[in-house]
């Protein structure tokens, strides 16, 4: 057996050197196994997808009247035509005044745990309750809510329909809202083309660009898989006050300034960037990674200064550009009167 598998090194060895365009043919070929999309969602026992409670539950989601004053809704934070995030630094929640943190985007959401830049949600319907409820978000009481939707027949109707016996609380509320928020999914974009097969769907340069993200770059160490992110916590250097997931796991160090891995799709549209929207595009964030940021304790082994000639910059750019899809429009559901 060991002298079969010294044999089976010697020969890839002998590969190496006698044919090594084709041994980076295998390894991109392995590569791009790992970066193939799934085809189904992972919709949990718990709350099983129908077409109704996920039309329920959009109708919420844009419904301002889940919000105290009744003039925000989730969109106000999750902007569909932004990569369901906000152009500003910052949204602007209930108070009128900026919140702390930028929106993390809800692109593809169902395959992302735990959720929030410090992970303090376990699940979506969790998620979903928190900006609802904070008063400098949403400033709303699900008392309040359940009994202004009792009073709107076409929603009681809904929700009769869509959960039997149960009808509106904020259980069936939450359930319906995170539903609708995991058929949130980002579509088919040249990167995925490419990934199945069609060698004309990026440019040379993306491909460039796409081994030094899973090599030199070092971006695969945290963004790695079809959405991009290891649903990890890190510190990636970025000039903040904010300890993150430190202030959850106060005695780990690396946890200090330590923010969840956000995905990466449709970065086109996702402008401003990081979980304090610092960094105003994307050569912003090519420049922090290649400086290496701020050097500190917590710092990620993953980050350092990068020497990335401007060539290799572009080509990083190009690969990234190709995993936005192209726009679909997203149509406001009906509400309820």
């Amino acid at each position: 057996m060991l002298s079969k598998r010294l044999g089976q090194i010697v020969a890839l060895l002998f590969a190496i050197i006698l044919y090594p365009q084709y041994t980076l043919a295998v390894d991109l070929k392995s590569l791009k196994e790992d970066y193939k999309r799934p085809l189904f969602v992972p919709f949990p026992q718990s709350a099983a997808y129908t077409p109704q409670r996920a039309t329920l539950g959009k109708m919420l989601f844009f419904d301002p009247r889940l919000s105290g004053a009744k003039d925000m809704n989730c969109v106000s934070c999750h902007n569909p035509s932004f990569g369901y995030e906000v152009p500003v630094e910052t949204p602007i929640g209930a108070a009128k005044t900026r919140l702390a943190r930028q929106a993390p985007t809800l692109l593809n959401a169902a395959w992302v745990k735990p959720l929030f830049w410090d992970g303090r949600a376990k699940t979506l319907e969790e998620q979903a309750q928190g900006p609802i409820t904070a008063p400098v978000e949403m400033n709303a009481k699900f008392d309040d809510i359940v009994e202004t939707l009792e009073m709107i027949p076409e929603y009681t109707r809904w929700f009769d329909i869509v959960f039997p016996k149960r009808g509106i609380s904020k259980e069936t509320i939450l359930q319906a809202i995170a539903t609708y928020e995991r058929t949130i999914v980002s579509g088919w974009s040249p990167f995925d083309r490419w990934i199945e097969g069609n060698e004309d769907a990026i440019s040379e340069s993306a491909k460039r660009g796409f081994q030094i993200f899973n090599g030199k770059g070092l971006c695969a160490k945290c963004h790695s898989g079809w959405n991009f992110t290891d649903n990890e916590f890190h510190d990636i250097g970025v000039y903040t006050e904010d300890i993150g997931r430190g202030a959850i796991e106060a005695a780990y160090v690396k946890m200090q300034h330590a923010f969840k891995t956000p995905g990466l799709r449709n970065l086109i549209y996702r402008a401003p960037f990081m979980h304090n929207g610092s960094l105003p595009d994307l050569d912003a964030v090519l420049a922090h990674y290649n400086s290496g940021g701020m050097e500190r304790q917590s710092r990620s082994e993953h980050v350092r200064a990068l020497h990335l000639s401007d060539g290799e910059i572009a080509d990083l750019k190009a690969f990234l550009l190709t995993l936005t899809a192209e726009r679909i429009e997203e149509p406001m559901p009906t509400l309820p009167n």
